[in-house]
């Protein structure tokens, strides 16, 4: 049933939760995990009169991404699961859905600090955006 899972990671142990849950599907499926990690940069209108420092602080935030993604992948092919990792930038839940789209995932796994109310409006939620606008089945993992 699921081939493909699609588990966006943030480099945070809440994010990291969703692993052993993604590991176990993709044993019980015979299916491949596809580690994303979304470079979040800051917007390049803070960097008007330093454009170099700019482009630095981005490139690094990129490598920084790219190494994380790497790690994690290598870490889950030790325990022999089938995996490949993906680092991109841009506005997070679209990032993620568009991976999903470009990728051919049958679900996305992944964690969310299930905030409510006034947190939820006040902060967003990456996971309420993907959830709403996700085409396939969305797996959420609350930490605790």
């Amino acid at each position: 049933m699921y081939k493909k899972i699609l588990v966006p990671l943030d480099g945070s142990p809440l994010a990291e939760a969703v692993l052993p849950h993604a590991q176990a599907l993709a044993k019980s499926e015979g299916a491949e995990i596809i580690i994303l990690r979304v470079a979040v940069t800051p917007n390049e209108g803070v960097f008007v009169h330093n454009p170099a420092l700019g482009e630095n602080i981005i490139k690094e935030l990129e490598e920084e991404a790219r190494e994380y993604t790497e790690m994690e992948v290598a870490k889950l092919r030790k325990e022999g699961v089938r995996v490949s990792g993906i680092t991109r930038d841009g506005f997070v839940p679209d990032t993620i859905l568009d991976v999903a789209d470009e990728t051919h995932a049958d679900v996305i796994a992944m964690s969310t600090h299930g905030r409510t109310g006034v947190q939820r409006w006040l902060l967003g939620s990456v996971a309420d955006r993907v959830i709403h606008y996700s085409h396939i089945p969305v797996m959420l993992i609350h930490p605790n």
